[in-house]
Formats: structure tokens, C-alpha cells, sequence
């Protein structure tokens, strides 16, 4: 046999199981009589943006997650937080239910323990204890404990009992059906439950309501004094109150919750799966979706993500919606991004067909010891910029695009030499000054050649070949002004050819040439450092000596 709790548990939910059933089945009855065209016009899908093509619904659904999909993620955090607050609400209802029943029960016994002290006289309580029976009334007011106890099955007993230091001796106790009263006089033991009140009760104190489960079951004892007409305490009118059914209630009412709690359960997680299915789930899986079947190869498809992007509409209300529309403008920004890339690109080509062009003339009048300087002065210029930027010094000239500018166009520091005849740029020995004035002519011959190959592209494209411009025309001036051919001096000098000015005098010290051997590293820099503050710009030169490591691992590399 099943207890209360489960007795009324199975029957509510076999109450409600067939409620739910009978009505899913005329539901279903009537979507299979109603006609399609019909029903459409009561279906709520919910949907917070454009409908999905049933192809592309397909291939969403196809999508497999790596760990745990969203979806079964939102149904367990709702889940676990409904029944966390179920249990919650559950517990705290059963409680205060209970509480109130037990102070129900409670008032119902003072109102009692009321009557009993008014059905007999307070004086004659040592009459009654001796006489019994026999004492005048006695039986009229024990007759109205009994049929007290006969008003409601609650009621267990109703006794008057007399306090002393050695127990309780009975004034009125009647019998029940199933036991029977003590008589006039008789002693009673202290119950283990008013030991702690017994102080109280000698004095003829109110103690407050008793609960025990002891010999008798779970009782409700309320004791309250009776004085005689002199003020002292003659006895206590009690009542006992069978509390056994508040426990049935009590799970009843567990029961009906918890049966009642399932439903709105499932009520719950179905919202829950709803709008979590339309708000999130649908939304982010079909942004996922649409941004990875994206193409950019053409100008055409790139118009067309941005398109299907937009045509999502995606208007949840919420963060979803500033995520859809933070990628929409990724989208678009990063469509405009390639565009521009593609257009320095087409700048690079002219660049390099301009560049080929200029300098086809240099074929027959190249200097023979330049293979190698012109790729390890730009490896030195690269260096030294590192260095800069790790220090902070120059650091709002050195992004990375002014670097790369710098570095790719460091090979044309010297292109203007084409114009110096092979006899002086190859001389063995040291050049006339007239020879020389010509050889200090390749700064302006290179800075010429550059500004014709800067014709051929516009003005905002020509970011590259105008440090190639500065690198060639600049590379020879000096910070204290003696250099040429402009006789510049400090930060009037282009940073870019500041920077050329220590790698190229650094590799020709270290270079074997045909008038000369190559210097030592060590001597080499110690030339570079005593060109400090006059002919280089002191930050470069600190710089230079900082990354000296690598500076070493340049000048000893042989390129190919």
C-alpha cells in the first residue's frame, strides 16, 4: 500500500496526465480537419527576422557544434533554475502551510482549554479530587469534557490535572473509547515534553503550547491555569489535539504542488525552448551561416554578402541585434578594406612597371660593389627602426607603414648613380675633387629619377617612392649640417634618411672595395659612434649600437 504522499501524488498525476492527453488529442484532431490554408493564419512563429528558405534551414541544421550545442545549454540552465525555484517555493510552501495549520490547531485547543475552566467551580478542586464522583456537579462538568472531546475528532483529550513537586494528580479525566480516564485524585507522571516547563507550572505560570510524540502519538498540549477566588492556582485545564492528520494534509498538499509544479514545468521549458529557438539559436546560427558561405573574390560577390547580410533583418531588441549589426558593418567595412587593398595593389603594379622602366638605364653603369650593400642596408634600416620603436624614440613616424615604405625603398638610396661614369664610380683610388663633385651629383640624379617614376601614379599612391625620393636625395647630409647636397642639418633631414645615412656609411666601412678592405665590426662602430651628434642623429646612433647583435648577424650574412 502507498502512503498519503504517494497515494495523492499518482492520483494527481494520472488526473493530469489524462487532462493534458485528451487535450493534445483534440488538438491534433483538429489540425488534421482544419485545411492547411486555414491553419496558417493561427501559427505564431515568432520568427525576429527574415524567413529562411527551407534549403537554407536545412543546411543550418546541419551544422554540428564542437562540444554541446546552445540550445540543449539554454534547456538546462531553464531546467535546473525552474526546479531550484520550484524546490524553493516548494519547500517555504509546505512550511508555512503546516505552521499555519499547527497555529490553527493551537488557537482551536486555547478555545477549548476556555471552556473546560468555565465548566467547573475553581474552589471545590480539592472537593473533587477527594469526593470524586460523589462531589456536587462533579459529573455535570465531566460530562462536558466528554462531549468536548466528541465535538471534533481533533480533540484527543480534555483534562483538568492538578500540579505538584511529584507529578500531576487528575481532578477531571474521561474516558474515550479507547482508554480510559484516571480517576479523582490519581497520580500521573511529568510527560518528558513539560519537564523544561515544570518550574513554571508549580507557580502556576502560562506556559506556552506543548507539541510531543511520545506514548500518545503527535500531540498539540495546551495547559492554562486555573485560579481559585483568591488568585491561587488550584489546577491547569488542558486539551490534547491529535495533530496526526496535519501531517496527511501536509503531504496532500506536497503532492498537489509537486503535480502542480510539473506541469507549469513543462509550460516553462517550452516557453523557455520557444523563445530562446527565435531569439538566440536561430539568429546566431544564421549570421554563422551566412558569414561563412562569403565570397570576396569579385567585386560582385562582395556586393552580394553585404546584401544577404543586411537581408537577414535580424530585430530581436537585445544584444543579438547589436552583434547582428556590429558584424553588418564588419561586413561592409572589411568589403571596403579589400576594395583598397586592391587598389594598392594595382598602384604597386604601375609602380613596378615604372620602376622597370627607369631603370633599364642603369644596365651598362652599375657599380660593382653594390649587389650586396643595397640588401644589407636595408636589413640595417630595419634594425635601427625595430630599435626606435622599442625605445619610443620617433614613435609617432614609425607605424608599420612608414617601416615597410622605408625598408622596401632603401635598395634605391643610391639609383642615382646610373648618371656617374663608370671611371669615377669604379676608380681604385681616391677621386679628385672635381671627381668627387660629380659622384655627390647621384643624390639629385637619383631624387630626379624617382619624382619621374612618382609621374606615372597620383599623389595620394605615391607613399613609397616618396621615401625612396627622401632616401636617395637626403642619404648624404649631415646632422651638423655639412653634409649634401642641401646642407640640411638635424630633424630638417628626413628621419628616413637619417636612418639610410648610418646603415650605408656603416656598410661601406665594413665592405671590401676596390680601393680599399673592409674595417673590423668593432672599429666600424666605433666610427659610427665617434659620427655621434655630428654627422648622425644621436637617437639612431644609440639605436644602432643598442642592437649591435643583429647588426653583427646582418654584416656577417652573404646574400645569394
Amino acid at each position: 500500500m502507498l502512503n498519503v504522499f504517494w497515494s495523492q501524488m499518482a492520483a494527481d498525476v494520472a488526473v493530469d496526465l489524462a487532462d493534458k492527453t485528451i487535450t493534445v488529442l483534440i488538438v491534433a484532431l483538429a489540425l488534421r480537419l482544419i485545411p492547411e490554408s486555414i491553419q496558417e493564419n493561427f501559427f505564431f512563429y515568432g520568427l525576429q527576422q527574415a524567413p529562411l528558405s527551407e534549403k537554407v534551414q536545412a543546411e543550418i541544421d546541419k551544422k554540428v557544434s564542437r562540444r554541446m550545442s546552445l540550445r540543449p545549454k539554454i534547456i538546462l540552465l531553464v531546467a535546473v533554475a525552474t526546479l531550484f525555484t520550484a524546490v524553493a517555493v516548494t519547500g517555504i510552501s509546505f512550511v508555512h502551510f503546516r505552521q499555519a495549520s499547527i497555529e490553527e490547531q493551537t488557537d482551536l485547543a486555547r478555545g477549548v482549554v476556555k471552556v473546560i475552566q468555565e465548566s467547573f467551580d475553581h474552589d471545590r478542586v480539592e472537593e473533587y479530587m477527594t469526593l470524586g464522583e460523589a462531589a456536587e456537579g462533579y459529573l455535570e462538568s465531566e460530562a462536558i469534557l466528554s462531549r468536548l472531546m466528541q465535538s471534533t475528532p481533533n480533540i484527543e483529550y480534555c483534562y483538568v490535572y492538578q500540579i505538584r513537586e511529584d507529578g500531576c494528580y487528575v481532578v477531571f479525566d474521561p474516558d474515550t473509547e479507547d482508554t480510559p480516564g484516571g480517576d479523582p485524585g490519581a497520580f500521573q507522571e511529568f510527560d518528558d515534553a513539560f519537564m523544561k516547563y515544570k518550574a513554571d507550572l508549580l507557580a502556576g505560570k502560562p506556559i506556552p503550547a506543548v507539541t510531543s510524540n511520545e506514548t500518545y502519538g503527535w500531540l498539540l498540549t495546551v495547559y492554562s491555569p486555573v485560579y481559585d477566588s483568591s488568585g491561587v492556582c488550584q489546577c491547569y485545564a488542558a486539551v490534547d489535539i491529535n495533530m496526526n492528520h496535519i501531517a496527511a494534509n501536509g503531504y496532500q498538499f506536497l503532492a498537489r504542488v509537486i503535480s502542480l509544479f510539473l506541469g507549469f514545468f513543462v509550460m516553462i521549458l517550452t516557453i523557455a525552448i520557444w523563445l530562446a529557438e527565435y531569439n538566440v539559436i536561430l539568429p546566431i546560427n544564421t549570421m554563422a551561416y551566412t558569414t561563412g558561405t562569403f565570397a570576396f573574390d569579385t567585386e560582385g560577390a562582395r556586393a552580394e554578402a553585404v546584401e544577404r547580410m543586411e537581408q537577414l533583418d535580424i530585430r530581436t531588441g537585445d544584444e543579438i541585434e547589436n552583434l547582428y549589426r556590429a558584424v553588418v558593418q564588419t561586413t561592409e567595412d572589411m568589403v571596403r578594406y579589400i576594395a583598397h587593398v586592391q587598389r594598392q595593389n594595382a598602384v604597386i603594379g604601375k609602380l613596378q612597371n615604372g620602376l622597370i622602366l627607369v631603370l633599364a638605364d642603369m644596365v651598362e653603369s652599375r657599380d660593382q660593389c653594390t649587389g650586396d650593400h643595397v640588401r644589407k642596408t636595408a636589413a640595417y634600416a630595419r634594425i635601427i627602426m625595430e630599435e626606435l620603436k622599442r625605445e619610443g624614440v620617433y614613435a609617432g613616424q614609425l607605424t608599420d607603414a612608414y617601416m615597410d615604405d622605408v625598408e622596401n625603398s632603401a635598395p634605391l638610396h643610391d639609383v642615382g648613380k646610373i648618371q656617374v661614369p663608370d671611371a669615377i664610380l669604379n676608380k681604385p683610388g681616391k677621386l679628385t675633387d672635381a671627381e668627387f663633385e660629380q659622384m655627390k651629383q647621384h643624390t639629385t640624379a637619383g631624387s630626379e629619377i624617382i619624382s619621374r617614376a612618382m609621374a606615372m601614379v597620383s599623389e595620394d599612391d605615391s607613399g613609397y617612392l616618396r621615401e625612396a625620393r627622401n632616401l636617395a636625395h637626403y642619404h648624404h647630409e649631415k646632422w651638423n649640417g655639412k653634409g649634401y647636397p642641401c646642407g640640411l642639418a638635424g630633424e630638417d633631414i628626413p628621419l628616413s634618411a637619417r636612418i639610410m645615412a648610418v646603415a650605408d656609411v656603416f656598410d661601406a666601412l665594413v665592405s671590401r672595395r676596390s680601393y680599399k678592405e673592409g674595417f673590423p665590426f668593432e672599429k666600424a662602430m666605433a666610427i659610427i659612434e665617434e659620427g655621434r651628434g655630428n654627422h648622425f642623429d644621436p637617437a639612431i646612433v644609440d639605436a644602432f649600437v643598442n642592437a649591435s647583435d643583429e647588426v653583427r648577424r646582418v654584416m656577417q650574412k652573404r646574400f645569394g
